[in-house]
């Protein structure tokens, strides 16, 4: 086959990382249900929990191929995909900066556990590089980043940061599940590590639970022998839906992201909406940047309501938009991340980060733009106080 890295991206969505089907020909991957393989005679010793049974492999060189990276490696979720990364690179003594807008389960995966390791780490005050150099330390291994940030969609200067990192001899670690390999590749600007909740984009029906790490041949395998110990091996049946679902990866997205244009330009004109937050309006702070290192914008935006409309009568009274706790998928999805999200963190934490009450994560689907405004309009006149 042509050099995976040539290949047209649809090409590779749908042909790269296939298990051939050699005895009957399938058109589809078939599925190797075995938790059980030879040892003796064989070239590989397969065994789930190291990530190499057949479906497993094969999935590891799609994803691979679409980040631009040597190899993969999949896990079960998102999380088991950050924990087994960050703690492969880290032990007692290092110190992490990390970015401070991220994903609530990050931020409450380092603050409950990197204490317990004696792994110390800083929260930078924004996304702007100027704010992670103070903190970088002789003992500073990783420089966390994520780009749309969760929920504020944030812009993070990847080459900026990729420059400071190589500066200092230090680890980048990128979570690029808001934008997903069609919208963003960050190893072409210098971070060596990419992970994504596969549970989302990857994904994309709201069926599955993943994980995913991209990176060099090396990185992945360090990883590779903390994440053997850590357990966070996904299920074939999941690898298999996963694999399937990746076929259509860029046609889901991009049409996502159209849409999310047009969700965006209206909320902006809307009255009720105090304030939008997607990069791929001039008005947001990080256009620029966004414009400069990412194919185009996602489908992923933030809205706040006007303090006279009710958050959570407004997407009590959606019609077609569901009120969803994931995202990505191919129905769109409100969510608070007040109450979900970033519950955890105090509200006193959560407003130092932007994160108000009336605050609003909208995963834009497939539907007709037309009738996502629609619902909107209805659901706000029901939710004014």
């Amino acid at each position: 086959m042509k050099d995976s890295k040539k290949l047209g991206i649809n090409t590779t969505c749908v042909h790269v990382g296939e298990v051939k089907d050699k005895q009957f020909k399938g058109a589809v991957s078939p599925i190797y249900m075995a938790t059980s393989y030879a040892f003796d005679n064989v070239d590989v010793k397969r065994y789930p929990r190291y990530y190499n049974t057949p479906n497993q492999e094969m999935l590891c060189k799609k994803i691979a191929a679409l980040e631009n990276t040597e190899d993969a490696l999949i896990f079960s979720s998102g999380m088991a995909a950050i924990s087994s990364a960050m703690l492969a690179f880290l032990k007692r003594g290092d110190h992490v900066v990390i970015q401070q807008v991220i994903y609530g389960g990050t931020y409450n995966f380092i603050v409950s556990e990197f204490d317990k390791y004696g792994i110390e780490y800083s929260f930078t005050e924004s996304d702007k590089v100027e704010d992670f150099i103070p903190l970088v330390k002789e003992n500073t291994k990783i420089l966390y980043i994520e780009t749309p940030s969760n929920p504020l969609l944030g812009i993070t200067d990847m080459q900026a940061i990729a420059d400071v990192a190589k500066e200092n001899e230090i680890l980048t670690m990128i979570d690029n599940t808001f934008a997903s390999p069609i919208n963003q590749n960050p190893y072409n600007f210098g971070i060596d590590i990419i992970i994504h909740s596969a549970t989302k984009y990857m994904g994309g029906h709201s069926d599955i639970s993943a994980g995913a790490i991209a990176a060099s041949a090396a990185h992945i395998e360090q990883i590779w022998k903390t994440a053997i110990n850590l357990g966070g091996n996904l299920s074939e049946q999941t690898v298999w839906l996963l694999e399937r679902s990746l076929k259509t990866l860029n046609l889901r997205v991009k049409a996502q992201t159209e849409n999310a244009k047009i969700m965006a330009d209206y909320l902006e004109a809307n009255s009720n909406i105090d304030a939008v937050y997607y990069p791929g309006l001039k008005s947001n702070p990080g256009f620029e940047i966004a414009a400069k290192q990412m194919e185009d914008f996602g489908a992923m935006l933030s809205f706040e309501l006007s303090e006279n409309i009710d958050p959570m009568e407004f997407q009590r009274n959606l019609q077609l938009i569901k009120s969803s706790m994931s995202l990505a998928g191919l129905e769109s999805t409100t969510v608070s991340p007040a109450q979900t999200t970033h519950a955890l963190l105090s509200e006193e934490q959560r407003l130092e980060r932007g994160i108000k009450d009336g605050l609003i994560r909208f995963s834009v689907g497939i539907e007709e733009s037309e009738d996502l405004i629609a619902d909107i309009e209805q659901a706000i006149k029901k939710a004014k106080i």
